[in-house]
């Protein structure tokens, strides 16, 4: 079972492999005093809550003692528990509020971390995460320790406090009725083990994947939503939320079925009449035997429920303690995920030559083993070149390219850029080396201006308009509300080929000498496309262009192709040579041709290698 001590040493326990215990230990630190301040308000008030239940107890044996009763001492009694009550609003309530605030900052601490660390990690590792799942990380996670910043210190402390305060108290009257009115809490935490069976463990664990899965899923299909519509596919797409929710009913229905036996027994043994009964009982035997007197029977019934708090803190606060500890846990696997390491001694590229040299890379999935991708790339880019990366899906074309702006290491082997390893090279200088256009664009909810200046903060309005304009956004961008100081996301939306142009027009701002293309006007139009590459061709120079494209007009324009089948180079050169050599690559365009030529009823320009 997790309890307040195992959360904080999951918290707090520095790892010395791992920057996520060492970054845990640092975030909680500073508020090590405001931790204390929660604890010894709440211990304070209470202490000064029995003061209102010790006075009734009193009270009673003085009305009840034989002989003139004390009105004076009533006065007193009354006046003290009076002022217990007050002691313990006002403690509890500043113990409440500083726990609060202490929450907002440890939470607000954990999403900087975040925001850092995710801002660190290489790029790539994100193409492996679902969205669901990282989002429920920031949001959800970090507000799961909420219970045990905000109520657990107190909470718990009071819980335990009190009823050790009354046992004490207790037994100064009568131990024999004492350990009688233990035995509810003696039955109740007979039953606690039960929580920590394996089996409960594994139940729970189910419980969170299935959550997760449930976000994913919705997530992917809100965004999705209208693909899916548009053609027909809305049954489809239901099918996987629809999966994951009876998924996840299945998982909860098996673990309540598991808790609820448990969960009622304990609920039985600490309830008010159950412990009253047994109080009544153990103490009408006493009475009658003359062994207690009637008037110590009261103490019992007021303070002999309070001795179940400890067991019901327990039983109330499992779950968020445990959903706390959990989520704590994936906080740190995501502030472990190391940050592709920098150069101690960065070097410049020389030039702008890419060469890959015997590139392997390897994903790791699950239990620690690895599906490798790429198997011994030899490869050389020339400035002043485009290379065309053509390949059946899962060929590794994409990881191949994110190579060079470095989202990931090679497992093996290097990539070097102007005679310079990338790991020799400093993230910002290769950032100002190498611009990148995927197929997946996202934009900012800035200005369209702000978004296409996003590499290059201080360019000039004319610059901005003159990379639209070759990208074949600038009319489009006009025809916005407040053309580019037009928020995107708030006054306007545009379309995926839209956004793909933005993205094109920011690329070619940034005037990289290296510019990679993944997909980069999958969304376009065939008029637009055939701007941008007018566009490329224009601004190519000696720029070094790599893109993986599917149209035959891309491929025909490049200079070098390169045909990739199983994470391994089997063709390489001048699409015409390829094409005579009847291999894979003319495989690749007598298929597409085809396609081209059902889908537009004609055969597209440029369907011939240059």
């Amino acid at each position: 079972m997790t309890t307040t001590t195992d959360l904080a040493q999951t918290i707090e326990q520095p790892d010395a492999d791992s920057a996520a215990g060492q970054s845990m230990t640092r975030l909680l630190r500073p508020h090590v005093r405001s931790f204390a301040a929660v604890v010894i308000l709440q211990v304070v008030g209470a202490l000064a809550g029995l003061a209102p239940l010790l006075a009734v107890v009193e009270l009673g044996r003085t009305l009840l003692s034989p002989g003139p009763i004390d009105h004076a001492h009533v006065r007193t009694t009354v006046i003290a528990g009076a002022a217990g009550l007050l002691v313990r609003l006002l403690f509890t309530a500043a113990s409440s509020g500083i726990g609060h605030v202490l929450d907002s900052r440890v939470q607000l601490t954990f999403r900087r971390q975040l925001a850092a660390s995710l801002g660190r990690v290489p790029i790539g590792w994100f193409s492996r995460r679902r969205t669901g799942e990282l989002a429920k990380v920031v949001g959800e996670d970090v507000s799961a320790v909420h219970p045990f910043i905000a109520h657990a210190p107190g909470e718990l402390v009071a819980a335990f406090v009190v009823p050790l305060a009354s046992l004490i108290y207790l037994f100064t009257v009568d131990w024999r009725l004492t350990l009688i009115t233990l035995i509810p809490v003696v039955l109740a935490m007979a039953l606690v083990p039960l929580l920590m069976l394996p089996a409960r463990t594994r139940e729970q664990q189910d419980y969170d994947a299935a959550m997760g899965r449930i976000s994913s899923s919705v997530v992917e299909f809100v965004q999705g939503i209208s693909v899916v519509k548009a053609f027909g596919g809305g049954e489809r797409a239901h099918r996987s939320f629809l999966t994951a929710a009876d998924d996840f009913v299945s998982i909860f229905s098996r673990w309540v079925r598991g808790m609820s036996v448990i969960a009622a027994g304990m609920q039985l043994a600490l309830s008010p009449p159950f412990v009253l009964l047994t109080v009544l009982v153990g103490g009408a035997a006493l009475i009658t035997s003359g062994g207690l007197a009637p008037a110590d029977l009261l103490p019992f019934l007021l303070l002999g429920l309070g001795l179940t708090a400890p067991v019901a803190a327990l039983g109330h606060g499992f779950d968020d303690l445990q959903s706390a500890g959990r989520a704590v846990g994936r906080i740190k696997d995501v502030l472990a995920v190391r940050p592709l390491p920098e150069p101690a001694r960065p070097r410049p590229p020389q030039g702008h030559r890419v060469e890959l040299r015997d590139v392997r890379f390897a994903y790791e999935v699950d239990h620690g083993a690895e599906h490798e991708v790429l198997r011994g790339i030899d490869l050389v880019l020339e400035p002043g070149t485009v290379t065309a990366i053509v390949g059946p899906s899962g060929s590794g074309k994409s990881t191949l390219v994110q190579l060079l702006p470095r989202f990931f290491d090679p497992t093996h082997g290097s990539v070097l850029l102007g005679g310079v390893d990338l790991r020799e090279i400093g993230s910002r200088e290769l950032y100002r080396q190498v611009s990148f256009v995927f197929q997946d664009v996202r934009l900012l909810r800035v200005s369209v201006a702000d978004n296409i200046a996003l590499a290059v903060p201080r360019a000039g309005r004319d610059d901005v308009v003159r990379a639209a304009r070759l990208a074949g956004i600038h009319d489009r961008i006009l025809q916005l509300p407040r053309g580019y100081d037009t928020v995107l996301g708030e006054e306007a939306k545009l379309s995926g080929g839209e956004a793909q142009r933005i993205s094109i027009a920011r690329a070619l701002l940034a005037d990289a000498p290296v510019l990679v293309l993944d997909e980069a006007t999958s969304f376009a139009d065939p008029q637009t496309e055939q701007a941008v590459r007018r566009a490329l061709a224009t601004l190519s120079g000696d720029r070094t262009i790599v893109v993986i494209a599917h149209r035959l007009e891309t491929v025909a324009d490049a200079d070098t192709v390169v045909v990739l089948e199983d994470g391994a180079i089997v063709e390489r050169g001048r699409p015409a040579d390829l094409l005579t050599r009847g291999g894979r690559f003319a495989e690749f365009w007598r298929s597409h041709r085809s396609a081209e030529t059902e889908t537009h009823g004609g055969v597209l320009r440029g369907d011939e290698p240059r």
